[in-house]
């Protein structure tokens, strides 16, 4: 999910204004991934956290708590709780997908073996539950709890939606709305929480990273079809994986009967032959697939900016709203 290609970065501006708060963060997850029985789990979880990932979901959190005034010190945990249930994630779905490759390296299940991977996931889980039960909120262990389930829900969705053509547009943003979205915006209302601000601000900041999430999603499914090596993304490894994801759902819905037969050959029976991508590139650009996920990919980026209005002003608000455009601008 690279957030590599244009000349300004708002992440990297966020991070830069947050630098401090994210050294914290980066020292409390080195702390609390370690183990003092079973040292693969700090070798599988350095793999991940130690990447080059951007961060981006601890720095919502730790953004949403500053936006709001937060001056405690309880947005690091949050924030650290956040990213272990990100690699957790991260960690099962490379298992459930059979991955051999993570932002350019070798996934952790290839470099140790599959029961690695999970159990050392279940451990994350487990500390971030950890992490939460410090804040003493019990409003904010519920956001995360409930997003946490959200997330598995999700996954196990599409795992029985993923090669169904008849999943739609609405199933689909259920899934993204769960395995996505939901750590987006639980990301951004915990960091809301904590630093107790009002139930409006709570919410549009809520919102927003729901909005977020589903944007960024799109944009990671549209990449898949029409990215590129600077995106950090290999073409068509959706369409090798068999995953209906927005952009094939809209060729699905406008095929003859002929492009449906190759979409049941290729995404329900897997049965896939030599320039099969190559057809199913020219079946999007015969429907318009692609610019209409890319409008609806910049409707939510719209949908997240229109959601931080009620905010102050602040640098940090600048940043989320830049953010948003930043996201749908890889495919621009």
């Amino acid at each position: 999910m690279g957030l590599d290609i244009a000349a300004t970065k708002p992440h990297e501006r966020l991070s830069a204004h947050l630098s401090a708060d994210l050294a914290a963060v980066n020292d409390l997850i080195r702390q609390r991934m370690a183990s003092k029985h079973a040292p693969r789990i700090p070798e599988v979880t350095a793999h991940l956290v130690e990447a080059g990932g951007k961060r981006l979901r601890p720095m919502l959190t730790l953004a949403a708590a500053r936006l709001c005034g937060y001056a405690g010190p309880y947005h690091i945990h949050l924030a650290a709780t956040v990213e272990f249930i990100h690699t957790a994630t991260l960690l099962h779905d490379d298992v459930v997908d059979e991955s051999g490759q993570r932002r350019g390296r070798p996934t952790a299940n290839l470099l140790w073996d599959n029961k690695s991977s999970v159990l050392v996931g279940d451990y994350l889980f487990a500390r971030s539950f950890q992490l939460m039960v410090e804040t003493g909120s019990m409003v904010v262990l519920d956001i995360l709890a409930n997003a946490s389930a959200t997330i598995a829900e999700g996954e196990v969705l599409q795992l029985t939606a993923a090669q169904n053509l008849a999943t739609d547009e609405a199933v689909y943003l259920q899934v993204v709305r769960g395995k996505t979205a939901a750590l987006f915006s639980a990301a951004t209302e915990a960091g809301a929480e904590i630093a107790g601000a009002p139930k409006d601000r709570i919410e549009a900041l809520r919102d927003y990273g729901d909005a977020l999430g589903v944007s960024f999603q799109i944009v990671d499914d549209l990449l898949d079809y029409g990215g590129s090596a600077a995106t950090g993304k290999n073409i068509g490894d959706d369409f090798r994986e068999r995953k209906l994801t927005l952009p094939v759902i809209k060729a699905v819905a406008l095929a003859d009967d002929e492009e449906r037969a190759f979409w049941v050959r290729t995404i329900e029976k897997g049965k896939q032959q030599e320039g099969d991508l190559d057809h199913a590139l020219s079946l999007l650009a015969r429907h318009g697939a692609m610019e209409s996920t890319r409008q609806d990919a910049l409707a939510w980026a719209a949908r997240a900016k229109a959601a931080l209005a009620i905010l102050p002003e602040d640098p940090i608000k600048d940043m989320l709203m830049d953010l948003a455009d930043y996201v749908v601008a890889r495919v621009s």
